[in-house]
């Protein structure tokens, strides 16, 4: 399938499924895929339209999960699971992914779906900074791990290298999110 097809495929699933703050603009979304460390996973249906995609990054010393998104008519059906599956399996390092804190069902279900896939809930306060520049507000979210729980040391090592690597965030901006 065309590159360019695809990637609007997979930005108009993340619209569908992320509120706009958990994502960049398109253009930052796009200038991604040219990042060698930016990894995209696709599931297609027989006409070949993606269906799901997780979009995540491989770091130093843990590969990170980004977003995981299915279209939304078709969730519950295995895909996501298929897709984390997928690139759990590409890579023996630890993998980190980041979620809302459980104030709802939704988001309690959503924390139980990478439960069962092995990952542990962190305990530590994590702030996600802005991923747009209209945006200044930032996000209070969790970190979750697989295939075991962070120690303190290990969750500030993620969390300087994602503010780093995957938010472009100065060191500065990392002492001003510390918990």
């Amino acid at each position: 399938m065309m590159l360019q097809k695809r990637f609007d495929q997979v930005f108009e699933i993340m619209k569908q499924s992320f509120p706009e703050a958990e994502y960049r603009e398109y253009s930052e979304q796009k200038k991604l895929m040219s990042s060698s460390r930016y990894l995209l996973l696709t599931e297609e249906n027989e006409q070949n339209e993606v269906i799901g995609f997780l979009a995540g990054w491989e770091l130093e010393s843990f590969r990170y999960v980004e977003h995981l998104a299915v279209s939304p008519n078709i969730r519950g059906g295995g895909i996501g699971k298929r897709l984390m599956d997928r690139f759990m399996k590409q890579s023996a390092k630890p993998v980190i992914l980041e979620v809302e804190l459980p104030e709802d069902e939704m988001k309690r279900r959503r924390i139980g779906f990478y439960e069962r896939l092995g990952f542990c809930l962190g305990d530590h306060s994590y702030i996600q900074p802005p991923l747009r520049a209209v945006r200044q507000q930032t996000l209070s979210l969790q970190i979750m791990s697989y295939p075991a729980k962070l120690t303190t040391t290990e969750f500030e090592m993620v969390r300087k290298l994602l503010y780093k690597e995957v938010y472009g965030a100065p060191s500065v901006y990392a002492h001003t999110y510390n918990s």
